[in-house]
């Protein structure tokens, strides 16, 4: 087997890309080292970040930047990055040989003569709770992100839930779906920040903290976090880019005379956010729903004790390193943070258990896993090829 010739479709890829964005930057290097001799295009926008284009392993990649941006411009603008992820990207695929091109986050070209195509549909939560989008984003998600993932020579859930899901709601074929969790990095880690320093910045004194690294969606159900976090001695402790929802949230924090007791601290960098994980008592994710979960896996990488919903995919994540609690009862997550908190032999335990539970999500697994999609879809689509020939 020769190495592969692959396309990323990475328009999505801008500086706070979230999860989406530690899928490609995790995934990237992985898929060079585990096939030495690949060759990896990647389709951006003009706002790639200057620090993904210094990567270290930035310089074993052909960069192609379209002309579009995705979080600003005109009205018009979502056609245009539709536009270039439909039918500029499949020319410029089929110009260099590529042999497959990956839509990494729900979108890929519906048609692409010459080359194999591979979308990971990552959830389908949007189509569910109107609160995880605008009314315009959801909308343009049905009219991009369906129709790649039926026209797509193969389909990557990021885990078993959602592969459920897709063939539920979308009716795919089970077998047309492959299975790929992803991954943590245990190692090479930023430097975390001083902790006086951070206590400072985030006006934290001595008190124990609750952790919640997550985006601030309704499906995410902080209200439910916040609510339990009534009566417990504790901040609670909520970082990342501000939302509309953030707004439902502190009006809510405030109502239940408990503002003082929470954190909104916006956007951190790597060694703030690497020094809250280090002085946290516990880390929560009370969604009601999860793709894969990626947050707590991050978490359980470095020790921290977690408890989280039991719901959706998160089981699979966690199996029996975390405790479990109904996201849809406040008192029952209550309890399982309180557990946490009072009970420090138990959260060490957890912890150490999340440590080597981690250690079965790498992102080798995840390159790995992925380059053998790609070939069953390269494969896939010789073989239609071949038929349609003798027909």
């Amino acid at each position: 087997m020769r190495p592969l010739r692959i396309g990323l479709n990475l328009v999505y890829l801008v500086r706070r890309a979230g999860g989406v964005g530690t899928y490609a930057r995790e995934l990237i290097p992985e898929l060079i080292q585990a096939e030495p001799g690949s060759r990896i295009v990647a389709f951006v926008s003009r706002e790639l970040d200057a620090e993904d284009h210094s990567a270290p392993w930035a310089a074993e990649i052909e960069w192609v930047r379209l002309p579009v941006t995705v979080t600003h411009g005109p009205a018009w603008n979502g056609f245009s990055v539709l536009r270039a992820q439909w039918a500029t990207q499949p020319r410029g695929a089929l110009r260099r040989g590529l042999d497959v091109i990956h839509g990494m986050a729900n979108i890929a070209p519906l048609v692409a003569p010459g080359v194999a195509t591979v979308v990971t549909l990552l959830d389908l939560i949007w189509l569910r709770d109107p609160g995880t989008m605008t009314s315009r984003e959801i909308l343009a998600m049905k009219c991009s992100a369906i129709p790649s993932a039926r026209t797509a020579d193969r389909v990557i859930a990021i885990s078993k839930a959602a592969q459920d899901d897709i063939v539920g709601t979308l009716g795919l074929r089970r077998d047309r779906i492959s299975v790929t969790p992803l991954g943590v990095r245990v190692e090479g880690r930023a430097v975390p920040s001083p902790e006086s320093e951070l206590r400072a910045q985030l006006d934290l004194d001595n008190q124990r903290v609750v952790l919640c690294v997550s985006q601030k969606r309704t499906h995410k159900n902080m209200a439910g976090l916040i609510r339990a976090m009534v009566g417990l001695d504790a901040l609670l402790v909520l970082p990342g880019s501000p939302t509309r929802h953030e707004l439902e949230l502190r009006r809510l924090a405030e109502e239940l005379g408990i503002s003082g007791q929470v954190r909104f601290p916006g956007w951190l960098g790597e060694p703030q956010l690497e020094r809250l994980y280090r002085i946290a008592s516990c880390f929560v994710l009370p969604s009601f729903q999860e793709g894969f979960g990626l947050p707590v896996l991050e978490a359980m990488g470095r020790g921290v004790p977690v408890c989280c919903s039991n719901t959706s995919s998160l089981p699979e994540v966690v199996g029996n390193a975390g405790l479990m609690f109904n996201p849809a009862d406040v008192e029952d997550i209550r309890f399982a943070i309180g557990r946490l908190l009072a009970d420090r032999s138990l959260a060490a335990e957890l912890g150490q258990r999340g440590r080597q539970r981690s250690r079965l999500f790498t992102w080798r697994r995840t390159a790995e896993a992925t380059l053998e999609v790609y070939r069953r879809a390269i494969d896939e689509r010789r073989l239609i090829s071949l038929d349609r020939r003798r027909r």
